[in-house]
C-alpha cells in the first residue's frame, strides 16, 4: 500500500473520519494498517503504518496516551486513528494539542464503521490504483516497443521517448553539458551535485522528484537521462520502464542512428549532408542550407576525412563514436570547428583547410589514434581528400576518401593516415596491365639487372631512397647510414648504368614510375 494520509481520508468509509490534528503531516505515506490490541503495540509498529484503536489501553491515563503518540511519531508511523463512542466520547484536548505540535496526523474515526470496514476500503482502493498503474505501465511499454521497432521516425528521439513515458526529460552528456531539456527546471538545478555516480538514483528536483539513469555503452558512461516530475509512489512500478527508455536511447546513440550529443544546428546539418551524399540534395542546396545554419565550412577551402575501424557491427560503431569524441575533445581539432557524421562508410569529418599543414594535421590524427590504441588495442585508419574550394567539390572529395579506404593494399605497412594525393597516381596507374608494367621496369633497369643480385639490391635501394628524398644527397646518406661520398659515387654509377640524367625531370619521372610499378607488382 502506498497512499498518503490525505488520499486515505478520501476513501470510503474512512472518508467519514475527521482529521482533528497534525494536518501538516497529511502527506505521510500509509504503507499498512495495524490495530492496537496489546499494551506494547508501539514497540512493534513499523514505519508507514497507521494504527487504529478504540483507546481501551490508554483511556485511563493521558500520560500513556501521550507516550504512545511520541513513540508512534518517533518510529515514523503514518498516523493514529481513534474510534470514539466506546471508551472515549471525545479526544482529550491535551492529546490534540500535542499531535498538532508534532505534525502527527490524529484521526477521529466514526463509531458506525468497524476497523475491518476501514481496512477493506483502503485495500480495495489500493488494489484498484495498483491495477490501473500496472495497466498504464504496460501501455507505455507497448508504445516504447512499437517506437523501438519502427524503421523510420518523423520526430527526434528525445521528444518521442518523453511522449511515450509521459514525463519531462533532461539529457546530459558525459562532460556535464545539457543537450536536451523539455522541462522548466533551470540548468544549474539539473546539474546539482555534478559529477554524478554511474548508478540509478532517485533525486529531489525543486518541489518534485526525479529519477536519474546513466546512459551506458558497455562499461562506459556516455551521459545521463533524468526523468522529471515523477510520482515517487509509482517509482517501484515504473523504474524498469525508465531503465528501458534509457537503454533505448543508449542503443540509438551507440548504433549511430542519432547524433544526439551534438548541437541542434550541427545535427540538422548532418541530416542534410547525408541526403546530399545519397543524391537527394544537391551540393549547392546543401551549401545554402549551411549558411542559414551559420555553418561556413563549405564557403571556405575544406577537406574531408573518412575514418574507419578494424572491427565490425556494434563494436565498429562504438569505436567510431569514441574516435568522434576524441576528435571533438582534441584542443587543436577543436579550434578547427569540424563537423562529424556517422555513415555506413565510416566517420566522415569536414575540416577547414589552411589551419595546419598536411603533415601537422596527419600528426594530430595519429595522436588521436595512438591514445585510443593504448586503451582499446584497435587500429583505425583515416583517408583525407584533396583541397576543395567550392561546395560542388564535396561529392568528389567523398569519392576520393572512399577510394583510399577501399585500397588498403596501396598503404604503407605503418600508415594509418593517408592523403588522396599520395595514392592518386597509384590509383590511376592501376588501369595499366601487369605485363606492360613488367616490360617497362625491365626496359628501364636493363643495364643494372644483369649484375650480381646483391649489387643490384644495394643499388636499387640507394636509388629508391634518393628519389624519396627528392634528390638530396645528404639526406640519402643519412637514411642509408653511409658516407656522403659513397652515396654520390653510387648515384653517379647509376646514372651511367641506367643512362639517365638525374637533373632531367623526365628521367626522374621515369624512375619514379618504375618504383611505383614494382610495388604494385609485388602486392599482386
Amino acid at each position: 500500500m502506498h497512499l498518503t494520509v490525505e488520499e486515505a481520508l478520501s476513501i470510503y468509509p474512512l472518508s467519514e473520519a475527521k482529521l482533528i490534528a497534525g494536518s501538516k503531516g497529511k502527506h505521510r505515506i500509509v504503507k499498512s494498517i495495524n490495530v492496537m490490541d496489546a499494551p506494547d503495540i508501539s514497540d512493534w509498529i513499523k514505519e508507514g503504518e497507521m494504527l487504529l484503536t478504540t483507546a481501551y489501553l490508554i483511556k485511563d491515563s493521558l500520560e500513556e496516551a501521550s507516550a504512545l503518540l511520541q513513540t508512534l511519531n518517533r518510529r515514523g508511523s503514518a498516523g493514529l486513528g481513534i474510534k470514539l463512542g466506546r471508551f472515549w466520547d471525545t479526544v482529550p484536548e491535551a492529546l490534540i494539542s500535542e499531535a498538532e505540535q508534532l505534525n502527527f496526523p490524529l484521526i477521529e474515526l466514526p463509531y458506525q464503521f468497524t476497523f475491518s470496514d476501514q481496512m477493506n476500503g483502503l485495500f480495495r482502493a489500493e488494489l484498484t490504483r495498483s491495477t490501473s498503474a500496472l495497466q498504464t505501465v504496460l501501455e507505455k511499454q507497448r508504445k516504447l516497443m512499437r517506437f523501438a521497432l519502427r524503421s523510420s521516425r518523423s520526430r527526434p528521439l528525445f521528444d518521442s521517448v518523453s511522449e511515450v513515458m509521459g514525463h519531462r526529460l533532461a539529457v546530459i552528456n558525459s562532460r556535464g553539458g545539457v543537450i536536451y531539456n523539455n522541462s522548466q527546471v533551470p540548468e544549474p538545478q539539473l546539474l546539482a551535485g555534478w559529477p554524478w555516480l554511474n548508478r540509478n538514483q532517485r533525486i529531489r528536483m525543486g518541489e518534485g522528484a526525479g529519477f536519474r539513469i546513466p546512459l551506458l555503452q558497455g562499461e562506459e558512461c556516455t551521459g545521463y537521462l533524468v526523468y522529471l516530475d515523477i510520482d515517487p509512489l509509482l517509482l517501484p512500478v515504473e523504474e524498469s520502464l525508465f531503465v528501458q527508455g534509457a537503454e533505448l536511447i543508449s542503443f540509438h546513440v551507440q548504433s549511430g542512428y542519432e547524433d544526439c550529443f551534438e548541437p541542434d544546428l550541427q545535427r540538422e546539418f548532418s541530416a542534410l549532408l547525408r541526403r546530399c551524399l545519397n543524391g537527394s540534395l544537391s551540393c549547392s542546396e546543401l551549401a545554402q542550407a549551411a549558411v542559414k545554419l551559420d555553418i561556413e565550412l563549405l564557403q571556405l577551402p575544406f577537406q574531408l576525412m573518412l575514418t574507419d575501424a578494424s572491427e565490425a557491427g556494434a563494436s565498429r560503431q562504438a569505436e567510431l563514436l569514441r574516435l568522434k569524441e576524441e576528435y571533438m575533445e582534441h584542443p587543436l581539432l577543436q579550434e578547427m570547428k569540424g563537423i562529424h557524421v556517422l555513415l555506413d562508410e565510416g566517420l566522415l569529418s569536414i575540416y577547414p583547410m589552411d589551419k595546419h599543414s598536411p603533415e601537422k594535421f596527419g600528426t594530430i590524427i595519429n595522436d588521436c589514434f595512438n591514445k585510443l590504441k593504448i586503451e582499446q588495442g584497435y587500429y583505425p585508419r583515416a583517408a583525407i581528400s584533396s583541397r576543395k574550394t567550392k561546395p560542388e567539390g564535396l561529392k568528389e572529395a567523398f569519392w576520393e576518401v572512399k577510394e583510399c579506404l577501399g585500397k588498403p593494399q596501396h598503404w604503407g605497412l605503418s600508415e594509418q593516415v593517408v592523403y588522396y594525393r599520395q595514392l592518386e597516381i597509384t590509383l590511376m596507374l592501376e588501369q595499366i596491365p601487369a605485363e606492360m608494367m613488367h616490360k617497362y621496369c625491365n626496359g628501364t633497369f636493363g643495364g643494372l639487372l644483369s649484375r650480381e643480385p646483391e649489387y643490384v639490391r644495394e643499388m636499387l635501394h640507394t636509388l629508391e631512397v634518393y628519389l624519396e628524398n627528392d634528390g638530396h644527397i645528404n639526406e640519402t646518406a643519412k637514411k642509408l647510414f653511409i658516407h656522403r661520398n659513397t652515396a654520390t659515387y653510387r648515384i653517379e654509377k647509376l646514372s651511367e648504368l641506367l643512362d639517365v640524367d638525374f637533373k632531367a625531370i623526365n628521367d626522374l619521372l621515369r624512375l619514379k614510375l618504375v618504383f611505383m610499378f614494382r610495388k604494385m607488382l609485388e602486392r599482386e
